[in-house]
């Protein structure tokens, strides 16, 4: 990687960002495409004074996590329509000094299922209310799928369904899950309590496509359960790879190196978990 005076700075923004695997994601595929940048991980208390120096020193492009994806809202010039509908942004693109806010997630989400399923007119039930099941909600609904909303939270799962135009089913007394599509949006199983599940694998049929967001460990108990029951399966590493790929694109106007970024992100995990001593396989 060079480093010069026409390098072009991006970052993740968030606390904590120690786990974040965005740098190396970005970082090979700027290195995959010669483009000249490079991206760090800033760990941002007051999101209000870290977008106001994107904007002083000229940073081209954010990713926005963990706690700030509503608050930085109120430092943006324009913001995407999905973004908006979605009420939250991951995705901060400087154009000439204005910045414009977007959600890559559910987009992520989308090409990841489109992979390996067709989703418009399929059945997606989602488990969780909150951030990442709304914005895949509407992902998956801006292509024609039904959704249906499983939640512990009755409060939360009955408004973000009635948001979806979809269902809401209460986790508790679940007795069995009608869908073509089931995703996990919510973080039951990552390291370290890795042995936890969203929901019992008894719940599973063999026909279902199964997603888990959670990509560390990689594959997590429940998809293991899933795939014992015959589920097709997908990985987190697809939708964080994808929502990093429209970054990339929104970002340098080049088409993303998609494959040099999955490996990018399972060798770290893989590093990761040879540290560790745990297995992702």
């Amino acid at each position: 990687m060079k480093i010069d005076s026409q390098t072009s700075l991006y970052a993740v923004f968030g606390n904590p960002v120690g786990h974040s695997l965005s740098p190396v994601m970005h970082n090979k595929a700027f290195a995959e495409t010669r483009y000249n940048g490079v991206y760090l991980a800033f760990g941002v208390m007051d999101i209000d004074a870290a977008m106001a120096a994107v904007r002083s020193i000229g940073i081209k492009g954010i990713s926005v996590t963990i706690p700030h994806k509503i608050a930085v809202m109120r430092s943006l010039d324009e913001i995407d329509d999905q973004a908006r509908r979605i009420g939250a942004v991951n995705t901060v693109a400087n154009r000439e000094g204005k910045l414009w806010g977007y959600n890559s997630d559910g987009q992520g989400a989308v090409r990841a299922l489109m992979e390996t399923t067709t989703v418009p007119g399929a059945d997606v039930a989602i488990i969780g209310a909150g951030g990442a099941a709304r914005a895949i909600g509407f992902g998956v609904i801006d292509q024609g799928a039904r959704v249906t909303i499983i939640s512990r939270s009755i409060e939360k799962g009955e408004g973000l369904a009635k948001d979806l135009e979809g269902d809401f089913k209460p986790l508790g007394g679940l007795e069995h899950v009608s869908a073509d599509i089931l995703i996990n949006t919510t973080p039951v199983g990552m390291i370290p309590r890795t042995e936890d599940m969203p929901l019992s694998p008894g719940l599973l049929r063999k026909d279902m496509l199964v997603m888990d967001i959670v990509y560390n460990p990689v594959q997590t108990a429940f998809l293991k359960h899933a795939r014992q029951t015959g589920c097709r399966t997908i990985d987190g590493v697809a939708m964080f790879v994808y929502q990093g790929a429209f970054q990339f694109t929104l970002w340098t106007g080049m088409e993303a190196p998609v494959e040099t970024m999955r490996k990018a992100v399972y060798a770290a995990l893989n590093a990761q978990a040879d540290e560790t001593g745990r297995i992702n396989d």
